[in-house]
Formats: C-alpha cells, sequence, structure tokens
C-alpha cells in the first residue's frame, strides 16, 4: 500500500492530565497539588490552541529470520522489508511471527517548539509542563495513529505488537534515515537534522508490527 496520511483536528483531542503528570515524575502515592494541577491545565489548553497534529504510515511486507551467531554478526534476528535489511535481537523480539511492518511518523508542528522555548528563559516550571503537556499530546496523536493501523490490520485477519521507534534497545538512531528516505516526511513538516534528532521535537517514528 501507499504511503496514508492523518491530519487530525485538534480541537478532537482530550488532555490526558494524569499523563502529563506522570511524564512530571509523579505517581498513585504523590499527586500533583493544587497550583501544578492548575498549571497543567493552563498548558493543556495553551497548546493545544498552537498544536499541528500530523503523521504519516505506510505498511510494507516483512521477513524476520532467526540466526545464530555464526551467522549474524552480534545479533539472533535479521528483518528484511522494502529495500532494507536490518539486524536487531531487540526490534526481532518486538517483531517475532508478523508478516508485514508499518512505518509511522507523527508530529504536533514547530509551533509547540516554540511555545516552550518562550516560557524557558523566563518560568522554568511552566516549561517544564509544557514539555510533559507536548509528550502527552504526542502519545495521542501516535494513538489515533495506531487505531488507524489496528482497523487495517483486522480486515486482513492480524493484530498489531507495541510501537518500536529507532534508538530504543540495539536498533540504532540511524535508522531514522531509512524512515525518512521510505516514509514523505518532509510532506508533515518534519527534518531529521544531522544529529539524528526530529524537527520538530514533539516528533515520534516508529515500527508497528502486523501478525
Amino acid at each position: 500500500m501507499s504511503a496514508t496520511f492523518l491530519f487530525p483536528d485538534s480541537k478532537d483531542f482530550s488532555p490526558d492530565l494524569k499523563e502529563v503528570a506522570r511524564y512530571l515524575g509523579y505517581r498513585k502515592v504523590a499527586v500533583p497539588d493544587v497550583d501544578v494541577s492548575a498549571l497543567m491545565e493552563k498548558a493543556a489548553k495553551e497548546m493545544q490552541s498552537v498544536i499541528k497534529p500530523q503523521a504519516v504510515f505506510e505498511v510494507f511486507d516483512l521477513s524476520v529470520v532467526e540466526c545464530s551467531q555464526s551467522e549474524c554478526i552480534k545479533t539472533t534476528t535479521e528483518l528484511k522489508f522494502a529495500d532494507i535489511t536490518l539486524h536487531s535481537r531487540d526490534l526481532g523480539t518486538n517483531l517475532k511471527d508478523c508478516s508485514k511492518v508499518a512505518l509511522v511518523a507523527a508530529t504536533i508542528g514547530p509551533q509547540v517548539d516554540a511555545l516552550i522555548r518562550r516560557y524557558s528563559s523566563t518560568d522554568s516550571v511552566y516549561a517544564s509542563i509544557l514539555q510533559a503537556t507536548g509528550a502527552m499530546y504526542i502519545e495521542e496523536v501516535v494513538d489515533l495513529l495506531n487505531t488507524k493501523i489496528k482497523k487495517i490490520a483486522e480486515t486482513q485477519g492480524l493484530k498489531t505488537r507495541p510501537r518500536y521507534s529507532p534508538g530504543y534497545g540495539d536498533v540504532p538512531l540511524d535508522v531514522q534515515r531509512d524512515f525518512f528516505r521510505l516514509l514523505p516526511c518532509t510532506r508533515i513538516g518534519l527534518t531529521l537534522m544531522d544529529t539524528l534528532i526530529m524537527a520538530p521535537e514533539k516528533s515520534v517514528t516508529a515500527f508497528i508490527g502486523l501478525y
């Protein structure tokens, strides 16, 4: 299949303040006080007015082959999709028994980075809350994307694995280059810098296996 785009309306998102609190380091035994809770609500509203959620994904046929240490260099699994051959023990575990893999990319836009920068030099506490709020919103976008892929999988009698991003485990961050080569990431406003970090900052790339 060709690349599929999602451009959800920011007004349709429901801020999850519990997730914001989690990103700030709060747990069930230590919840935000009244003042912090008020700042979280303020950040959620202010950020929702500027986010520009966008996402793209494409599903590729996948070959997952376990191999011995003598056959693979320091790895136990060979993964092939599109024109890529990737060796990874961790991603191989995540994609075990999968016949297809979706490559996904999502962002909530550069306005979020600008909003956080605006407060970083004047109000570090609120800037930190905005950082956590941005993490919450990009997760909501990826969750929406995951739901879309699940529905596609169901039409083919398949299910989906939890997503797995480059840079985790033994999957090198330079795999980002393959995402940007295989997906039209620039059409959703994404740029890959020489450091392999994406701009805007609140963006995600990931594999989602279908089995």
